[in-house]
């Protein structure tokens, strides 16, 4: 299989039938002028659909929030704590009571949607724990969790994006395939470079970006990294610091050179 998007194309062809499409098919997979698309198998292909579709339910449940947020705030109502989905501001919005009805129908109708996302993420969550333990990735995903920043949900998704790696020549065609290189226009002695062109797998490279803020700290093994890092063998130990190591010190550059935090972060994530 092959990608539409890369097949040359004349701008001046007008005639396009089934035969001329094949001889042109045929002439550019001699040339070698066609990038092969990889194909994921059908167990990689479900973790890849159960970890996507946590992302939606994530995705729904912040709107759901911010609504809830935006009608409380329109009728001056705000919780004194911290705003987060606990038992604390649970108990409060149970004790809320509107003037009129209409209005605590659209309040009980925000709760209970916030309340169903939150549950349905939580299922989510606990299906891709138990579905990822009998993958055929799961030891490389559990070795990138030694990475700080990189938990289960940014190596499940990172993993289940990518695939089978050995089809990579080399990191920078993996970096150019996930969008993460600068883009570029340059001609003569002018090099001129713009932002990321953000193509190739999004899932991938938001968790990576996501991962990549953790990198803007000081190096240190906190518990919960080990935790993680006490199940895995010395060697992968030994790489994890010291990538962490040479991260924290290329952030630290970045941000002494007066380079933008976000510049600066999808470096990281790069790297």
């Amino acid at each position: 299989m092959v990608a539409p998007a890369f097949i040359p194309k004349k701008a001046g062809a007008r005639v396009k039938t089934d035969r001329r499409d094949a001889r042109q098919l045929a002439r550019l997979m001699r040339s070698g002028d066609l990038p092969p698309v990889y194909v994921p198998a059908l167990d990689d292909e479900a973790i890849r659909d159960l970890s996507r579709a946590r992302e939606d339910t994530l995705r729904d449940l912040k709107a759901a929030t911010l609504r809830l947020k935006a009608f409380l705030l329109r009728h001056a109502s705000r919780y004194t704590g911290r705003a987060t989905w606990r038992p604390a501001p649970l108990r409060w919005l149970s004790e809320v009571v509107w003037p009129t009805p209409a209005q605590q129908i659209v309040f009980q109708a925000y709760v209970q949607t916030v309340t169903a996302q939150t549950e349905r993420l939580g299922r989510l969550a606990l299906e891709r724990h138990e579905q990822v333990k009998t993958w055929r990735f799961a030891p490389g995903g559990e070795a990138r969790q030694a990475l700080r920043g990189v938990q289960c949900t940014v190596a499940v998704t990172t993993v289940a994006a990518l695939g089978d790696l050995t089809r990579v020549e080399n990191p920078r065609q993996l970096m150019h395939y996930l969008g993460l290189t600068p883009s570029e226009y340059s001609r003569g002695a002018r090099r001129q470079q713009g932002s990321i062109p953000k193509t190739g797998n999004p899932h991938a490279r938001r968790a990576l970006v996501e991962g990549a803020w953790a990198y803007r700290y000081p190096a240190k093994i906190s518990r919960h990294l080990q935790r993680r890092l006490e199940q895995l063998p010395t060697a992968i130990q030994a790489i994890s610091w010291k990538a962490q190591g040479r991260l924290c010190k290329r952030d630290r550059q970045l941000m002494a050179q007066g380079k933008n935090a976000q510049q600066v972060v999808v470096a990281m994530a790069r790297e």
